[in-house]
């Protein structure tokens, strides 16, 4: 294959992903409420001095990492920290919560642990077929901790589960994640607005 039929054949490659994305995102304005009404819930959590926790597999994990970090530093404003925390970051206790117990108790292990009623909890799964997902989403309702779930596809068996969620219609995981990736960026611009910029004596 010559130079011009690489460029021409990645041209096509762009041109496919790209036709993708925006159809991807063109799905995601019915979710305005949804999402809104999400980010007033992390809002009132962080207000009221309690914490938001997140977790995901793979590339949800790196985003959950990513979206923890936009609270606990900043996304936006100078503004005072957050507590925020992923469960998918910490190899060491992932690898002994998997050896001694199981995958599918990765983070329900982890809400036991850290989790309180009041905080909030982000579940990521671009399938909605992850059971320790899934795990983690029902061991934080038992503790009374508000549940959100951001699933892709037609939400798989974690479908129906969290207090607000949001599904990602498509095939594609990467265009899933993207989108998820945009509706958590959107809901930190949301909080960060929302969320008093120093520190006070009651927060």
């Amino acid at each position: 294959m010559n130079f011009f039929n690489q460029t021409s054949s990645a041209k096509s490659q762009f041109e496919r992903s790209l036709a993708d994305v925006i159809a991807t995102f063109q799905t995601l304005p019915p979710f305005r409420s949804c999402l809104e009404e999400a980010a007033e819930l992390v809002a009132t959590a962080l207000k009221s001095g309690h914490k938001l926790m997140l977790c995901g597999n793979g590339g949800s994990a790196s985003d959950t990492a990513h979206i923890a970090n936009e609270f606990t530093c900043r996304f936006c404003d100078d503004r005072r920290p957050y507590p925020a925390m992923s469960f998918a970051t910490d190899g060491g206790l992932l690898s002994a919560i998997g050896n001694d117990y199981h995958f599918d108790d990765l983070f329900a292990r982890q809400v036991l642990a850290f989790g309180k009623k009041g905080d909030i909890f982000i579940g990521l799964s671009s399938s909605g077929n992850s059971r320790n997902v899934l795990k983690a989403l029902q061991q934080a309702k038992k503790l009374g901790i508000t549940t959100i779930a951001l699933l892709g596809k037609t939400g798989g068996f974690t479908a129906g589960v969290a207090d607000r969620e949001i599904i990602v219609p498509g095939r594609v995981t990467a265009r899933i994640q993207e989108a998820q990736k945009f509706l958590l960026h959107v809901l930190c611009e949301i909080v960060e607005e929302r969320l008093p910029k120093e520190f006070s004596e009651t927060a």
